[in-house]
């Protein structure tokens, strides 16, 4: 596996739901070929752009949004800023009109059924999700580049020399978790604390701290808008969106009018454990229903899986008082060293390792970040995430009809209790009478993803995608 060097914001990325991988990935790989475009002088000569999409982007595309994501991609939208309400609107133009301004620098015509392909038989080597953009010029050239999403919002060039990220003298190179134990024993240092000295390579202190920060109030944002948004979830599923009538039933007659205020609302409910445990779900429903309908979301590491980490972080505020910057930080910083690890040993793809990919990693994830936070030892933390992981393995990806919504939103609900258990157990346990280590794990789960059949990744071809009658086109 070809290593490389992981930010806090690599792992943790703003952008618009439904998948990292078949939305975020494609999004910013058709604003990158727009760019080499642009880079070889090519961009207003061209006249056609031709999409392909291969493999897994090709089969859940239009469940997944991948269509959108190139759409608005490929016309100079950016995931991060492109307001929500504007996805529908803007690609329905563009559909209708059979028009499309280039990089928002050059109009050609677009013909969505002639100009954007799903070859659902075919699919390149390197990756499941892979996509192919062909530019036709007035010279009667062609410009062709393939891009692979390769999981968590990262774009791979086909043909690309190295790492596109410039690499930096980390103070602490980090490749495994048996990396990261180490350092920490020879410094002294929490895990977090090791991250954060990783990140000064990058940014200053402070650049770092308002990055995480402008995360977590993401992630928030994220949380009370799907707590209080009621309807359905597009695609034509029917599924209800649940969380806001959770929230309204389990808050009772407590009364709020923003974030602060209805923490302080959550916590007269009290703290019995089904209170709790219906609250987590809350969250996590929350999220994952943005996520399905484009809202703004942050992966964690995916889309698919970005309510388990959130709502393992809000439960760490509501219910174990743990609402102060330096704690979140040290949560969030925690948490992404650890799908770094999953990344650099393993994937988080779902296209190549199944649901274990993205809900299991979110849990492990989630799981370190509470056990640093309550206090856990850095081999506790890791023995934390090892539980949260081992019990994941194995797990697939069959989204019905090619949505993320039926069985990912629950999902979550399931990723971000396990992560609560696996931070408890670790905390109630000598992690030198450990058994299994994470490096394990990592191990075990890209062993698993190899053996794993293809239709059980994110390909719809095979689990409850099969099994439950319903008629879309995906299915």
């Amino acid at each position: 596996m070809q290593k490389e060097q992981i930010s806090v914001f690599d792992i943790f990325k703003i952008g618009i739901g439904p998948s990292s991988s078949h939305t975020l990935g494609p999004w910013r790989a058709a604003q990158q070929f727009v760019q080499s475009l642009g880079q070889k002088e090519a961009l207003e000569q061209t006249e056609q752009v031709k999409v392909l999409l291969y493999g897994s982007l090709a089969k859940t595309g239009h469940g997944h949004g991948t269509d959108i994501a190139i759409l608005l991609g490929l016309s100079g939208d950016d995931p991060v800023t492109f307001e929500v309400d504007q996805v529908d609107p803007k690609t329905d133009i563009i559909r209708t009109s059979h028009k499309l301004n280039l990089g928002n620098k050059k109009e050609i015509s677009f013909y969505f059924d002639e100009d954007l392909l799903f070859l659902y038989n075919e699919s390149l080597p390197f990756h499941p999700n892979a996509v192919t953009f062909q530019a036709f010029l007035s010279t009667g050239t062609a410009v062709s580049e393939t891009y692979y999403s390769i999981g968590g919002g990262f774009v791979v060039k086909e043909g690309a020399d190295g790492p596109q990220k410039t690499e930096v003298d980390l103070p602490f190179p980090i490749d495994t978790a048996n990396n990261l134990l180490h350092w920490c024993i020879k410094t002294g240092l929490k895990i977090s604390e090791v991250v954060m000295e990783n990140e000064l390579a990058w940014r200053s202190e402070q650049e770092t701290i308002s990055g995480v920060l402008n995360i977590f109030k993401t992630l928030r944002e994220c949380i009370y808008r799907g707590c209080h948004t009621q309807g359905t979830l597009p695609g034509g599923l029917n599924v209800a969106r649940r969380a806001a009538a959770l929230n309204k039933r389990l808050i009772g007659s407590n009364t709020y009018s923003n974030y602060d205020e209805w923490i302080t609302a959550i916590r007269n409910t009290g703290n019995s454990f089904q209170n709790i445990l219906d609250w987590v779900s809350c969250f996590a429903l929350a999220v994952n229903e943005e996520n399905a309908s484009f809202g703004r979301v942050v992966t964690a590491p995916t889309n698919g899986a970005a309510g388990v980490v959130p709502a393992v972080l809000q439960y760490y505020i509501v219910f174990c008082d743990g609402y102060r910057n330096e704690s979140i930080i040290r949560f969030l910083l925690t948490a992404s060293e650890i799908g770094s690890i999953f990344k650099k040993g393993a994937t988080l793809s779902a296209a190549m390792g199944g649901c274990q990919a993205e809900i299991g990693v979110s849990s492990a994830m989630a799981a370190a970040g509470l056990t640093e936070c309550m206090g856990g030892t850095q081999r506790q933390v890791l023995m934390a995430a090892e539980i949260a992981m081992e019990h994941h393995l194995g797990l697939t990806c069959d989204p019905i009809g090619g949505l993320v919504q039926v069985p990912c939103i629950e999902r979550n609900t399931m990723g971000a209790i396990k992560a609560i258990t696996a931070s408890q157990l670790a905390l109630q346990t000598n992690p030198d009478n450990a058994k299994v280590s994470l490096d394990a794990v990592v191990k075990t789960m890209w062993q698993t993803a190899l053996d794993m059949n293809s239709k059980y990744k994110e390909t719809s071809d095979g689990g409850l995608a099969i099994n439950i009658p319903i008629s879309l086109p995906e299915c």
